[in-house]
């Protein structure tokens, strides 16, 4: 009909998702958003079950938590990153800090959520990560800017 909008479904690709996390308890809005956004949604509470539940699931993008192993977490990445190269890791953090972002990224993930952040940046990153992109909380990115003009 004159006006009308169609669209034609070409092909629906199947959704293999991963989201892990330290302790339970996202808040009960964020865990709505998340049910209603991933398909599959498999949560760990250490480091080996989030390996288990990759190799099981074989996952296109994982959530993780990046402090679900102790230390700094850049050889949790480049563990992960080597068991499984074509997931997309997307790290969810407490820490503010540009240069925590900077090394995790440069260890092989592709973007980082900062927690206090998640209700507005997780499904955005998801998406770009999906897409072939990296991403991170644009509180990150206004991090990098001010620590620059810092420096000069």
């Amino acid at each position: 009909k004159p006006g009308e909008r169609r669209c034609k479904l070409l092909a629906v690709l199947p959704r293999r998702t991963v989201l892990s996390r330290q302790a339970a308890g996202f808040r009960r809005a964020e865990e709505q958003v998340l049910a209603a956004n991933l398909d599959t949604v498999f949560i760990v509470g250490d480091e080996a079950s989030l390996f288990e539940g990759a190799a099981r699931l074989r996952p296109r993008i994982v959530i993780a938590d990046l402090s679900l192993t102790p230390g700094d977490g850049l050889g949790f990445v480049r563990r992960l990153r080597a068991a499984a190269p074509g997931l997309k890791l997307l790290l969810l953090t407490v820490h503010d800090e540009f240069a925590v972002a900077k090394s995790v990224m440069a260890a092989g993930a592709d973007g980082v959520v900062l927690k206090r952040a998640i209700a507005s940046d997780l499904l955005p990153g998801v998406d770009r990560l999906l897409a072939g992109e990296r991403y991170l909380s644009p509180a990150l990115h206004e991090l990098s800017t001010q620590q620059r003009r810092e420096a000069l």
